[in-house]
């Protein structure tokens, strides 16, 4: 079977992947606190350096190259822009941090503050999952009294008493896990953001670090990549078939 054939197919497999990511992204335009994903390749080492029989760099015919790879799709978490609502139910965290919020017995990190207040008082995702304080309890006012106020340095002030968001950070960005439903898994234990880097912006959410014109560009330039080639594998596989037809016939 001709080396090219493997190489053109995992190329195109490879831009079949950025695509369904670009996909994702676009589909998430309008998603609030939406971080968008990269699809990030690697070369591939030839059949031989991957089996071990061949040292990589040689410059010989066993060190071709085999092509590329998706090796991971990593997130961006650049800071999307900020939209005024108008709702004083709605946060938006100013530079680092995350929300804390509990699914289940889990608890997971979010920048949707697209948050409302149920019938209990409960302060809670458009999914229905807890917002936590501090103290990682719900946060929860009381519902008969409707004058309430969220300062920026991220506290929840109804008549005389307080209560502080949990506003955290991982110790890195690797540690973050998506889950769906805008959700991150934290690998490790975040940590609290100190009283100077808590910053709360009450009336806004923060968009989708989605770029239509951009993604549209890189969904097109990947379209192009991966009819490419299926070209050549249908090229080489034409290529194979006649020279199997002319073997026969002698």
């Amino acid at each position: 079977m001709p080396y090219g054939l493997y190489v053109s197919a995992e190329g195109a497999q490879a831009q079949s992947t950025r695509l369904e990511v670009i996909a994702n992204n676009l589909a998430n335009i309008d998603t609030v606190g939406f971080k968008r994903d990269l699809a990030i390749f690697q070369a591939r080492y030839a059949e031989a350096v991957s089996q071990g029989s061949v040292s990589p760099g040689l410059g010989k015919l066993e060190d071709i190259g085999g092509g590329i790879l998706v090796q991971q799709t990593k997130t961006d978490f650049s800071e999307g822009p900020l939209k005024h609502t108008q709702n004083p139910q709605h946060l938006a965290i100013r530079g680092e941090g995350f929300f804390v919020v509990q699914k289940g017995q889990e608890t997971f990190l979010t920048r949707a503050g697209d948050f409302f207040f149920s019938a209990r008082g409960e302060l809670v995702t458009p999914q229905g999952y807890a917002v936590l304080n501090e103290s990682g309890q719900p946060v929860v006012i009381n519902p008969s009294e409707k004058d309430f106020q969220f300062t920026p340095s991220g506290e929840l002030q109804q008549k005389d008493t307080m209560q502080q968001l949990a506003l955290v950070k991982p110790a890195s960005y690797q540690d973050l896990i998506k889950q769906g439903e805008n959700l991150f898994r934290c690998v490790n234990k975040p940590q609290p953001l100190s009283p100077g880097e808590r910053c709360v912006a009450p009336g806004y959410l923060e968009s989708s670090t989605v770029r239509p014109t951009i993604e549209m560009t890189s969904m097109i330039e990947a379209s192009r990549f991966m009819e490419a080639n299926l070209n050549l594998v249908k090229a080489q596989d034409q290529m194979l078939g006649s020279l199997v037809g002319r073997l026969m016939r002698v």
